[in-house]
């Protein structure tokens, strides 16, 4: 049977950069993953591209049951240490909007920094090997895998969330904290898209594919983004962020002219252009399907010239403030995270050790700590993975 220091349960980001920081400290690691390939969720992310951190990364920007847990291990490995790690690696990266650093070349190249560090170390990476038990065992742990039983003195779970199935993404660590009488919070999909019942779906149907700006609020909660028609709902950046925040049952508010006044100006062109149809008036700012579509939404017709202030009102409501209310969502077959999670009150917020089981480990999405898109939900990887790292 093999032993060793640390078993780590997962070759995704946190996983990787856990083993990677507590090999550099001398312990002897093994890293146990059932996909056939490390890092498979840094490799198709951002177009293959790795959105692998953003710059304006604070504890406002996640989700949990906790918004504070998370602060001590973001404060002491933060956006820019991990950059310093890509620079020192030579990997070329550029920045989008709002922070977001992306990879100028193939994501691969973080999968390969991080793989090269725990194997510098001396770390042991075992593929296509399942786990099927994890027990407490003398001073350690016993952890029965598909290649055999290992021994550990510490795990460390870094086995992800229920999000892209299809990848092998399954709720391991959900019951491995279970079976060691750790709370677990309500999980569902997050960072998805929304669907619509058929009443709603088909008068938008003919508009999949198109893409506006929009302003999406939920609550007190908004996001400026793209949105995306889809043939069962909305998606696009602004539909995947208020996704995290919104439950079955509620309404959603879009603005597809987000920052506009549509009444008004529709109101100064009608001196100037009013023989045009409202629709073809209207297009001038949204794109002709969606432009028709709002007409047809508030109940109008006919010329600028014959559009009343209170039309152009009614139009404004259309166009600014839309309410809809999904039905439901794609599911983990689309979803980029998992919300919810071990119960971060069960954790220390400096090591990811469970209070009440001395040498285990919960890190990244298992935990119940979820980003916003963009770029988040890596950072918390690899600084609650670095926070693991340096304790076990």
């Amino acid at each position: 049977m093999k032993s060793c220091d640390v078993l780590v349960l997962g070759a995704g980001a946190a996983g990787l950069i856990a083993a990677g920081e507590a090999a550099r400290r001398g312990r002897s690691v093994v890293v146990v993953d059932h996909a056939a390939r490390p890092g498979e969720k840094i490799r198709i992310s951002g177009g293959g591209r790795c959105n692998f951190t953003n710059l304006a990364t604070s504890p406002d920007r996640f989700l949990s049951e906790n918004p504070r847990f998370a602060v001590s291990a973001l404060s002491r490995f933060t956006a820019r240490d991990f950059v310093g790690r890509i620079d020192r690696s030579g990997i070329a990266w550029h920045e989008k909007t709002a922070g977001q650093l992306f990879c100028d070349g193939s994501a691969r190249q973080v999968v390969d920094m991080l793989v090269g560090d725990l194997r510098a170390g001396g770390a042991t990476l075992l593929l296509s090997t399942s786990v099927d038990e994890v027990r407490p065992s003398g001073e350690g742990f016993h952890v029965a895998t598909g290649g055999g039983g290992i021994a550990a003195r510490s795990v460390v779970v870094a086995t992800g969330g229920k999000s892209i199935p299809k990848m092998g993404a399954t709720g391991l660590g959900y019951r491995i904290a279970q079976s060691f009488g750790l709370r677990v919070t309500e999980t569902r999909p997050g960072l998805v898209p929304l669907t619509f019942a058929e009443q709603d779906l088909a008068a938008i149907r003919p508009m999949a594919g198109v893409s506006v700006p929009a302003s999406i609020s939920h609550g007190r909660i908004a996001f400026t983004d793209p949105l995306l028609f889809t043939h069962r709902g909305l998606s696009g950046p602004s539909i995947l962020q208020i996704s995290s925040y919104w439950r079955e049952g509620e309404e959603i508010e879009v603005d597809l002219l987000p920052g506009a006044d549509i009444a008004r100006d529709l109101a100064a062109q009608r001196g100037l252009s009013g023989r045009q149809a409202l629709h073809t008036a209207l297009s001038a700012f949204l794109p002709d399907k969606v432009a028709a579509w709002s007409v047809a939404r508030a109940g109008l017709s006919g010329r600028l010239a014959d559009q009343s202030n209170a039309r152009l009102d009614q139009l404004s409501a259309a166009v600014h403030r839309w309410r809809v209310k999904p039905v439901g969502s794609e599911g983990y077959r689309t979803a980029e995270v998992t919300l919810g999670g071990v119960d971060t009150a069960a954790l220390d917020a400096r090591t990811m050790q469970a209070r009440t089981v001395p040498g285990l480990y919960f890190i990244g999405e298992v935990v119940d700590v979820t980003g916003w898109l963009g770029g988040y939900n890596f950072q918390w990887a690899w600084s609650s993975g670095w926070a693991a790292g340096q304790a076990v």
